[in-house]
């Protein structure tokens, strides 16, 4: 969903982030660092997930997405 809407914005915010981001225009800048900050929500969660697992289920688990692959042992 897309809504027009106006924004009292810091222009200089703008600039700086326009030229970091490498965008054209107010509205992509914006867009490009929402999409920015919501990579990096999910990559820091998906960096603190810690598996529950033990070694030896976790092979289980390769072995079973991987069932034609030859493993060392």
């Amino acid at each position: 969903m897309i809504k027009r809407t106006s924004l009292n914005l810091d222009l200089d915010l703008v600039s700086q982030a326009r030229d970091v981001l490498d965008t054209r225009t107010a509205t992509e800048t914006i867009h490009r660092a929402l999409e920015d900050v919501i990579t990096r929500e999910a990559l820091r969660k998906l960096a603190e997930w810690r598996p529950d697992y033990t070694l030896e289920e976790l092979e289980e688990l390769r072995r079973g997405w991987f069932p034609d692959h030859e493993w060392p042992s």
